[in-house]
């Protein structure tokens, strides 16, 4: 579904990414790991249309994407959330959804217009989906931090996406929460079909639920492997995991 080829992006003199590569398989859970600074953020960045690359190529579903505006990479399938949660906290939160879907049907001049008979259906759908159907009506701001990363992936899925890209999911969660969350990111990949790409610091997460792992450093990418390979992995364990006896 995805590729990311020999991508490489440059601040000034500093090489933010240096020939990276991805690939992410139609249906697939993929996690991609590294070091603080290893590039992973702009590479979703790159994406989905937040920075062009200096080199490369991205393709999406056979169609080279890296010339393409964040709106138009959107509406071709690819949906984000980010490392800190972005919700509208003064809307409620079926608004918050329902502002999502409202755009991906190409309403959004009516966003300003009274519009709780709009697409009531699809937004309550989404709500039900993720765990937040008997919480439309409160203010978005009013969640809880869990809630509202929750929230964010909802908000993602308005717009239909084939392609979801998590950043740092579980950030800041309880334990509680991020169990809750790693069952949504699979129960979501299961139920709606959907691929999913997420960079994640805890391992434990990463190891549970990832299919294949792309591990990044100083930008470049060392490895994609099945979790299995990339445990074993000499590189990895010396450049991330912690040592041979990782």
């Amino acid at each position: 579904m995805l590729e990311v080829k020999a991508v490489s992006k440059f601040f000034d003199d500093f090489a933010a990414l240096s020939g990276a590569n991805l690939t992410v398989p139609d249906g697939s859970i993929v996690a991609v790991i590294g070091p603080n600074g290893a590039g992973k953020t702009t590479l979703f960045n790159l994406i989905t249309g937040q920075l062009k690359p200096d080199r490369g190529q991205i393709v999406f579903s056979g169609e080279e994407i890296q010339h393409l505006p964040p709106h138009t990479i959107c509406h071709r399938g690819i949906a984000r959330s980010f490392q800190i949660a972005n919700v509208f906290p003064r809307l409620t939160v079926f608004e918050n959804v329902q502002v999502s879907v409202l755009s991906h049907q190409g309403q959004s001049n009516r966003l300003f217009r009274p519009a709780s008979s709009l697409l009531v259906r699809e937004t309550t759908e989404i709500l039900e989906s993720v765990g937040l159907g008997r919480q439309g009506r409160r203010l978005a701001g009013t969640l809880s931090h869990g809630d509202q990363r929750t929230l964010e992936i909802a908000i993602a899925l308005g717009s239909q996406p084939r392609l979801l890209i998590l950043d740092e999911p579980t950030a800041g969660m309880s334990p509680e929460e991020t169990a809750a969350t790693l069952e949504l990111i699979k129960r979501l990949a299961r139920s709606r079909g959907l691929t999913i790409l997420f960079c994640e610091h805890d391992m434990d997460i990463v190891f549970a639920i990832a299919q294949s792992i792309m591990v990044m450093q100083h930008g470049r990418t060392i490895l994609q492997a099945p979790p299995d390979e990339v445990r074993q992995n000499r590189q990895v364990q010396e450049a991330y995991l912690g040592g041979v006896d990782a």
